[in-house]
């Protein structure tokens, strides 16, 4: 037991130890403040930020931006699209004052005076060849509002129609251009003739007779001449028949002559009619009807330049892909 005088002299230490502790803990209960020894709390956040979280590196297992798909090039209706890339016309053209949309008669040169003298001059010229069945064929009728004013042509292309012979490359080029398009190089003519499976046919890799309009049994000049070098400027040459069936083909008829192009395809690439092809010095290619050539999209002839033109020269055009 301690005796009274001993615990008046330690009353004093045994107070100050037990004010210690709320000393210490004087900011206990208060709102807000955490105890020192305390992990931090949402309401007292630490006084020195966290180092930030490190994003994810691009590799890092974190997935790409899906790539979007670039939509397929698309042709108007009367081309065909070819490797993605260009388009071609479906059918040889026809030509139509750029204007009016009238058409053109297929049989004359596509220029007003070209035409008229053309007409003027085979009235007469037809009696003087032939024999008397020849020189009794009349001339096709060139029409009045074409005998009087000048025109621009341009190309259209349309399944059905007669094509359009007669045409220098010069004027080829200015058709395709009334259109909104252009006169093809000899490398895309070759490539859209070759068809998806670059065959040196339309229709396979080795020459079928009939197959294309190309190689026929008779000359037109020769039937109308008795020569058949002679008078290819006269406008009766595409009207020729042999056998009872017309020499020159009304555009897509020949069903065996497409070349194909997915479930698309484009016609008489081979035969009916030469076209006039992107060359400076002048070319045309393909084979017209009475062409003896086998040689398919191979065809090409340079002896002539941009300016000439006979019953045989015919247009096709190509153009770039709408945006």
């Amino acid at each position: 037991m301690i005796a009274p005088p001993t615990l008046h002299r330690l009353l004093p230490a045994l107070l100050a130890a037990l004010a210690l502790p709320l000393a210490a803990c004087d900011s206990c209960g208060k709102p807000g403040v955490a105890p020192p020894d305390a992990a931090p709390s949402a309401l007292a956040p630490p006084t020195s930020a966290a180092p930030p979280v490190p994003s994810a590196a691009p590799d890092a297992g974190v997935a790409p931006a899906p790539t979007v798909a670039r939509p397929k090039p698309r042709c108007p209706r009367d081309m065909v699209l070819v490797k993605d890339r260009y388009c071609v016309d479906r059918y040889e053209a026809v030509l139509v004052d750029a204007k009016s949309e009238q058409e053109l008669s297929p049989y004359y040169p596509p220029v007003r005076k070209a035409a008229t003298s053309m007409a003027t001059l085979w009235e007469e010229q037809r009696f003087t060849m032939g024999d008397e069945e020849a020189q009794q064929m009349p001339l096709p009728l060139l029409p009045e509002w074409q005998r009087s004013r000048d025109f621009e042509p341009k190309a259209v292309s349309r399944k059905g129609a007669t094509p359009q012979g007669y045409a220098n490359g010069n004027v080829a080029a200015v058709a395709c251009k009334a259109a909104g398009k252009r006169l093809c190089s000899l490398d895309e003519w070759r490539t859209a003739c070759r068809g998806e499976e670059d065959r040196q046919f339309p229709y396979g890799d080795k020459y079928v007779d009939g197959r294309c309009n190309v190689f026929r049994d008779a000359h037109p000049a020769m039937v109308l001449h008795g020569n058949a070098s002679l008078g290819h400027n006269d406008p009766r040459l595409n009207q020729v028949k042999s056998n009872g069936k017309p020499l020159l083909r009304k555009t897509g008829e020949t069903a065996t002559c497409y070349s194909r192009w997915g479930e698309d395809a484009v016609a008489d690439m081979v035969g009916n009619l030469d076209e006039w092809v992107e060359d400076p010095k002048g070319a045309f290619a393909g084979g017209f009807y009475s062409r003896s050539k086998k040689d398919g999209c191979d065809s090409i002839v340079r002896a002539h330049g941009n300016d000439y033109w006979d019953y045989s020269t015919g247009v096709r055009c190509c153009a770039d892909p709408p945006p």
